[in-house]
């Protein structure tokens, strides 16, 4: 919901930053890569309590993932780095749920697996719709160039990241959070499928 506006923010500075990674000649998917590890390292600081601190790779692994299309665009952008880049943000997405589940599995638990169950469910109406999309060669600019086609929803990237700060600072609020999160992208999923049915039928 608020992807599109974001990236009339952070668009500009990002393709200065790309230019400049590119000329250092570094390479998309290194960026891709390395956005993953940091929100891994986020993943692994929250199973381990440290909640207000996990922010720090947090902000940074969202950076790299912003970043790594910007360098794609300098350098040319490629089918695999495309793949690559959702592929990584589909295993971060998992990894935050997983990380309260290991810290405290009686209280998290449920939840946890609540919110995983949705993160599939909304996952796979975005990826489904993203395939047809592309197989009628349709095409999607408001969030930005991407290699697939990018459905907007109620909840998108940028709610997604406000959701894992937001579990950063309040680690024991989670199971309630996730249960409202969860419920919010079932709905989002729920509205790409009627949006399916309009335009593909």
């Amino acid at each position: 919901m608020l992807d599109a506006r974001m990236r009339r923010l952070i668009d500009p500075p990002l393709t200065g930053a790309g230019l400049w990674l590119a000329r250092l000649g570094v390479s998309a998917n290194a960026v891709t890569l390395a956005g993953l590890a940091l929100g891994l390292l986020m993943a692994a600081m929250l199973a381990a309590g440290f909640g207000a601190l996990a922010l720090v790779p947090l902000v940074f692994s969202r950076l790299c993932d912003g970043l790594d299309g910007a360098v794609a665009r300098a350098r040319g952008a490629t089918d695999f780095g495309g793949y690559l880049d959702i592929f990584c943000d589909f295993v971060f997405y998992g990894a935050v749920p997983l990380a309260f589940v290991l810290r405290d599995p009686a209280a998290n638990g449920v939840a946890g697996a609540f919110l995983l169950a949705c993160f599939y469910v909304n996952g796979t109406s975005f990826l489904g719709y993203a395939v047809l999309a592309g197989k009628r060669g349709l095409e999607t600019r408001e969030q930005g160039e991407k290699s697939l086609y990018y459905s907007a929803g109620l909840l998108e990237g940028t709610e997604t990241i406000l959701f894992f700060a937001l579990l950063c600072l309040l680690p024991g609020a989670f199971a309630p959070l996730a249960f409202v999160f969860g419920v919010l992208c079932c709905a989002t999923a729920l509205s790409r499928v009627l949006m399916a049915r309009r335009r593909f039928r």
